[in-house]
């Protein structure tokens, strides 16, 4: 049995790019497991942190997503307007409960009531990035929701897709719903939404 903590020391630290998302490669002293040391070369994505909203209307149990082009999706070779949920970076100073409402007034049009911290945040891919995404539930009312959103300075074209609570569940637990974020928030939801917590 191993017990104990073990280290790890970042010797250099090399710059790769720099824009949207940083990239550098980091040169590690890692802590063997059954003793030793071994010195490793690793690239690690830095973006800072982002913040993921489950926003969701409780006088009509609707739940608001948001459907932009995903690169990522689109690179992988799958259709590339996903329904997601509102997210984006945590600005500098602020908290990610400050950064829900101002996403989903950005990414929406709505005004976000109520918001309460699902999770602080969660590593998005901690061999690949630094980046954590918290997660926040709110409310929000969706009468006379829709159109089209985004910060014009980011270049963003969101499309407001209002959907009912029971149908964004089951596009979750089917699997139609591939984007963690939304599927971690989405299963935390539909448990509280099956015991009728909302």
């Amino acid at each position: 049995m191993i017990t104990g903590q073990l280290t790890a020391v970042i010797r250099g630290r090399t710059p790769l790019h720099e824009g949207f998302l940083r990239l550098y490669r980091y040169d590690f002293e890692v802590e063997k497991h059954q003793g030793g040391i071994r010195r490793i070369s690793w690239e690690v994505m830095e973006r800072g942190n982002a913040v993921a909203v489950l926003g969701h209307d409780p006088n009509r149990d609707a739940i608001v997503l948001a459907n932009e082009f995903r690169p990522g999706a689109f690179v992988a070779g799958e259709y590339a307007y996903r329904d997601n949920l509102v997210a984006g970076a945590i600005e500098d100073g602020e908290t990610a409960l400050d950064a829900a409402a101002r996403e989903m007034q950005e990414e929406t049009g709505l005004v976000l009531s109520d918001p309460v911290l699902i999770h602080s945040g969660a590593y998005v891919s901690s061999g690949g990035t630094s980046e954590k995404i918290s997660l926040v539930y709110g409310t929000v009312d969706t009468r006379g929701a829709g159109g089209v959103h985004g910060n014009a300075a980011e270049h963003e074209d969101i499309l407001t897709v209002v959907v009912p609570a029971r149908v964004f569940v089951e596009r979750v637990l089917s699997g139609d719903i591939n984007d963690l974020k939304t599927l971690v928030a989405g299963y935390w939801f539909a448990q509280r939404h099956a015991a009728g917590r909302f």
